[in-house]
C-alpha cells in the first residue's frame, strides 16, 4: 500500500454514499454546521438537509475548510417530517436513554444499514446541540441509536457525533455488500400506514386522551423497526381498514 493510499481511501463506493443525507434537526450554532460539511467531506458524503433554520452565515463557512460546496448546496425544511419524507430507511442518534423507543448501538446501525439493498435511500438525522432530538422526532425514524462514550456527560458534540456515524459507514465502502432485507416504501408513505393504524386504535377505544402519547410512540417505534415495504403498506393498510370496520 503506497503512502497516498494510505491517506486517502475514498475512491472505492460500494455502498454508495450518494444515497445518504445527513439532517440536522434546529442546529443551534453556524459553526457546528460548518464542522458537520467538513465532517462529511472528509468522509464521502454530500447531501446535507436542515429544519428549524432558514439560511446560512459566515459562521458556518469560516470552519468548512474545503466544504463549503455542502454548505451551498444544503437543503432546507419546515420540519424533520418534511425533511425525511421521501428516505426509505431513517437513522437518529440519541445521547439519552429513551424508555418510549428500542436504542440500538452504532455498531448495529451500520449493520442495519448495510442489510438494505443499495437503492435504499437513508437520512441520518441528529438534534438539537443542547436537548437533542425529541420523542415527536424519533417518531419520524426507523431506528434509534447511540454511539458509545466513556461518561454520560458531556455528550459528544453535534459534529464529533456525525463524524463518528460517518466514519463507521465510510470504512465499509471497499466491502461487497450482501443485502437481506427488501427496499422499504419511503418514509411517508410508512407514515401514512402508520396514521392509519393509529386511526383505528382511537376509533375503537384502545387509545384515550391518557395514553394517546405514550401508544404513539410504541406504535412508531414497533412499525418502524419492523420496515415496511410497499406490500407491507398496503397490507397493513387493507386490514386495518377492514377488519375494524363496523358490521353493516
Amino acid at each position: 500500500m503506497t503512502m497516498d493510499r494510505m491517506f486517502v481511501m475514498g475512491s472505492e463506493d460500494r455502498i454508495n454514499r450518494s444515497r445518504f443525507a445527513v439532517v440536522l434537526v434546529s442546529p443551534e450554532s453556524q459553526e457546528n454546521i460548518g464542522l458537520v460539511a467538513r465532517a462529511m467531506k472528509n468522509t464521502g458524503f454530500s447531501e446535507l438537509r436542515l429544519t428549524g433554520i432558514t439560511e446560512l452565515n459566515e459562521d458556518a463557512f469560516r470552519p468548512a475548510v474545503h466544504s463549503a460546496d455542502i454548505l451551498r448546496a444544503a437543503k432546507f425544511f419546515p420540519n424533520l417530517k418534511e425533511a425525511v419524507a421521501s428516505f426509505n430507511l431513517v437513522l437518529a442518534s440519541t445521547a439519552r436513554r429513551r424508555e418510549k423507543f428500542r436504542v440500538i448501538s452504532l455498531k448495529e446501525a451500520v449493520e442495519t444499514i448495510l442489510s438494505f439493498p443499495p437503492e435504499t435511500k437513508i437520512a441520518l438525522v441528529f438534534g438539537p446541540e443542547r436537548t437533542g432530538l425529541s420523542s415527536e422526532d424519533l417518531e419520524q425514524a426507523n431506528f434509534v441509536y447511540s454511539i458509545p462514550q466513556a461518561t454520560r456527560q458531556p455528550s459528544y458534540n453535534l459534529a464529533a457525533a456525525v463524524l463518528l456515524t460517518l466514519y463507521h459507514l465510510f470504512i465499509r465502502s471497499a466491502e461487497i455488500i450482501n443485502p437481506k432485507e427488501e427496499l422499504l416504501a419511503t418514509r411517508a408513505e410508512q407514515e401514512e400506514c402508520i396514521q392509519v393504524v393509529l386511526m383505528k386504535l382511537r376509533q375503537t377505544g384502545f387509545i384515550t386522551q391518557e395514553n394517546e402519547e405514550h401508544i404513539s410512540h410504541k406504535v412508531h417505534d414497533l412499525f418502524g423497526r419492523l420496515g415496511l415495504t410497499e406490500k407491507d403498506r398496503q397490507f397493513l393498510t387493507a386490514i386495518f381498514n377492514k377488519i375494524l370496520m363496523p358490521r353493516r
